[in-house]
């Protein structure tokens, strides 16, 4: 069975590109900011990892980050920041908050996917 991966970005052709390149080695669910996330895993959903961008309306990545890592349920899931943010207190901040892994757009899709498999070797959700 396939891993379930959960893309979080505005930017619907981003989540399109990278849900194209993971597709065959995971399940890809996509949400346009951090209030959908949050509505399709409090609908029972959970997934194995969470790739969310920062700079997003309604809800930003790094406030996303903070709810999941606040819940009692959804504290392990692992959380990848796929961002244009590149500065080394942006990196420091989400990695404070409880993100797993930081990448900063644009990004090689091979280091991605390495990046993830790692991860999810590592992680028990």
């Amino acid at each position: 069975m396939k891993k379930k991966i959960l893309i979080v970005d505005d930017k619907q052709s981003l989540s399109a590109l990278v849900a194209q390149f993971l597709h065959q080695n995971f399940e890809v669910i996509t949400k346009k900011n951090g209030i959908e996330a949050m509505l399709w895993l409090q609908d029972s959903n959970l997934p194995d990892l969470i790739i969310t961008d920062l700079e997003m309306p309604k809800m930003d990545g790094l406030e996303l980050i903070k709810r999941i890592k606040e819940s009692g349920f959804f504290s392990e899931i692992p959380v990848m920041v796929l961002s244009c943010k590149n500065t080394s207190k942006d990196r420091i901040e989400c990695l404070k908050t409880g993100a797993t892994d930081y990448m900063v757009k644009p990004f090689n899709p091979e280091e991605l996917l390495i990046r993830l498999e790692n991860i999810l070797q590592k992680s028990i959700v």
